[in-house]
C-alpha cells in the first residue's frame, strides 16, 4: 500500500544540510564542525530507521516532488530493497564520522572542512539512489554521487592523487554517459516509463517484439553502473586507493560501489523483471560477467603488497557475489545476494578502519611489512581478523549467511560450475587475507626501537570494533537483515 510521506525527502535533505553547516562552521571551529558531521549521521539513520515498521508492515512512504513528463518524475519511494541499502549506509557513516575525526586528526590532513563536507553530500546523493522511485531521480543522484566523491579521492592533492581522481571521474561519469544514458533513453522509447515496478515494467509484447534490443538494454544496464566494478571497467576502483582511509572505507563500503550494485539490483528486479532476465537469456550475460569477476579480482588480490590495493580487489571480487546472487533468479540466491550487500559493508568497512589503524600509527602501508603486528596493535588486528573471517565466509559470521544462501542457490539452479566458482573464491580470499594474518600473528618481527612506541589511537580503535562485533553480530541474529531482503523478491 503506497502512502504518501516526506521522510525519504527529509533523509536525502538532513546530511545535505549538515554538509551546509559543515561548510560554514569552517576550520576554525573543529569541534562544532565535526559535530555537525555526526549529528547529521544520527538525524539521517533516525529518519531511515524510523520507516522500518511500516515497511515490514506492507506499506510504501512514497513523495512526488514534480513530473517533468509522463513516466518521468523526481519522486522518492521507500520500499524493503531502498531501505536495507539505506539503513546499512546511513548507520556505518555514524563509525565513519568518528573514524574520520581520529584519522583526520591524528595526521593534521588539510582542508578537513571540505573533506566532511562532501562526506556528507556522499551520503545525501546515497539516500536519493536508495529511495529512488524511477531511473530519472535514481540517475540524477547517481550522477551526483560521482562528483561530489571527486574531491575526496583527489583529497591528497600529489600527482598521484591527482592521476587516480581523474581515473576515477572519467570512468564513471564516461560509462554513465555512453551505456548508462543510453539504456535510460532506450528504456523510455520502448516501454513509455522509467518508473520502478514489482516485476519489471516490460510486457509480454515487448519481450516478443524486440528481444535483441531489450537483451542491448540489459548489457548497457550492467556496464553503464561502472560502480558495480564488473571487469573490465574496473580500474577505477584500485586507482581511487590513493584517497585517504575513511574515504576508501566510504567508496568499499558505504556508499559508492553498493550504490553500483544497487543500482543494479534494482534494474534486474525492477526494470526488467526476473521472468524477463529469463526469457531473454540476461541472466546468462550477468552470471557470466559475474563469475569472470569473481575469479580475477580474487587473483588480483592475491598478487597485491599493499594492504589497500589487495582489499580493492578484494571489494572488486565481492561485489560480484551480490550481481551472481540476482542473476541466479531464484528466491534463496537473490536473498544471499541481497544480504551480501549488508554483510560485505560491514566487514569491509572494518578492513579498511583496520588499514587506515595501522598506517596511524605505524605509517606502514605494504603487506611485506607487517610481521608481528598483532603484538603492538592487538584490538586492530583482532578485528581485522574477525571481519576477514566473514570475507571468506566461515561458520558464525554475516559473510556465511550471505554465501550460505548463495551457495543453496546455485544448488536450485543445478549448476556445479557457480557453486564451484564461489567455493574456489573463497579459498581464494582465505589465502589472500590469510597471508597477512599469518604475518601479523605468527612471524618475527625485526627488532627496532621504533616498534615499542606503536599505539593504537581510541578514536580510530573504537570504530573498528564497533564494526567488527557487528560481523559477528550479524551472523547470530541475521533475522531482520533477512526479514528485509526477503521482501525483495516480487
Amino acid at each position: 500500500m503506497v502512502t504518501f510521506s516526506v521522510i525519504p525527502l527529509l533523509a536525502v535533505l538532513v546530511s545535505a544540510l549538515g554538509a551546509l553547516l559543515i561548510a560554514c562552521t569552517g576550520e576554525r571551529r573543529r569541534n562544532l564542525r565535526e559535530f555537525w558531521s555526526v549529528a547529521a549521521g544520527v538525524a539521517m539513520f533516525a529518519l531511515v530507521a524510523s520507516m522500518i515498521p511500516a515497511v515490514l508492515a506492507g506499506r510504501t512512504p512514497e513523495c512526488l516532488l514534480f513530473r517533468i513528463l509522463p513516466g518521468i518524475e523526481l519522486a522518492f519511494r521507500v520500499d524493503a530493497f531502498g531501505l536495507l541499502f539505506a539503513a546499512g549506509a546511513s548507520l556505518l557513516w555514524i563509525l565513519t564520522s568518528f573514524y574520520s575525526i581520529g584519522y583526520m586528526r591524528s595526521l593534521k590532513e588539510h582542508a578537513q572542512t571540505r573533506y566532511f563536507s562532501c562526506f556528507a553530500l556522499a551520503l545525501s546523493a546515497t539516500m536519493g539512489v536508495a529511495f529512488s522511485a524511477n531511473l530519472f531521480t535514481l540517475f540524477l543522484f547517481y550522477e551526483a554521487l560521482t562528483l561530489v566523491t571527486y574531491p575526496l579521492v583527489g583529497h591528497k592533492e600529489t600527482v598521484e592523487a591527482r592521476a587516480g581522481a581523474r581515473k576515477y571521474v572519467i570512468y564513471l561519469l564516461g560509462a554513465a554517459k555512453v551505456f548508462l544514458l543510453a539504456a535510460i533513453i532506450l528504456t523510455y522509447n520502448v516501454t513509455g516509463t522509467l518508473e520502478f515496478r514489482n516485476g519489471g515494467v516490460l510486457s509480454d509484447a515487448q519481450l516478443t517484439q524486440h528481444p535483441s534490443l531489450l537483451l542491448t538494454i540489459f548489457a548497457l544496464f550492467l556496464f553503464g553502473f561502472a560502480k558495480n566494478a564488473l571487469m573490465p571497467l574496473h580500474s577505477w576502483l584500485p586507482a581511487a586507493m590513493v584517497a585517504p582511509t575513511p574515504v576508501s572505507a566510504l567508496l568499499h563500503a558505504v556508499a559508492v560501489v553498493k550504490t553500483g550494485v544497487f543500482s543494479t539490483l534494482r534494474v534486474f528486479f525492477f526494470v526488467f523483471g526476473l521472468d524477463a532476465m529469463r526469457a531473454l537469456g540476461a541472466d546468462r550475460v550477468a552470471l557470466v560477467a559475474a563469475s569472470v569477476t569473481i575469479l580475477a579480482g580474487s587473483l588480483l588480490a592475491l598478487s597485491q603488497d599493499n594492504l589497500k590495493a589487495r582489499l580493492a580487489f578484494s571489494t572488486v571480487s565481492q561485489l560480484s557475489y551480490i550481481i551472481l546472487g540476482a542473476a541466479l533468479l531464484n528466491a534463496r540466491g537473490v536473498l544471499g545476494g541481497t544480504v551480501h550487500i549488508t554483510n560485505h559493508a560491514v566487514s569491509k568497512i572494518t578492513l579498511f578502519f583496520c588499514a587506515g589503524s595501522i598506517y596511524v600509527s605505524t605509517h606502514k602501508t605494504e603487506i611485506s611489512q607487517m610481521s608481528g603486528l598483532a603484538r603492538h596493535m592487538p584490538w586492530t588486528m583482532a578485528a581485522f581478523a574477525m571481519s576477514s573471517l566473514s570475507i571468506m565466509g566461515i561458520p558464525l559470521t554475516s559473510g556465511f549467511v550471505s554465501k550460505w544462501y548463495l551457495a543453496l542457490g546455485a544448488v536450485d539452479r543445478q549448476s556445479l560450475t557457480l557453486l564451484g566458482v564461489l567455493l574456489v573464491s573463497s579459498l581464494l580470499g582465505a589465502a589472500y587475507l590469510g597471508q597477512i594474518l599469518y604475518k601479523a600473528y605468527f612471524e618475527l618481527e625485526e627488532e627496532s626501537p621504533a616498534h615499542d612506541e606503536i599505539r593504537e589511537v581510541p578514536w580510530i580503535v573504537a570504530p573498528l570494533a564497533i564494526s567488527a562485533a557487528a560481523s559477528l553480530l550479524l551472523g547470530l541474529y541475521p533475522g531482520l537483515v533477512l526479514r528485509l531482503a526477503g521482501k525483495v523478491m516480487p
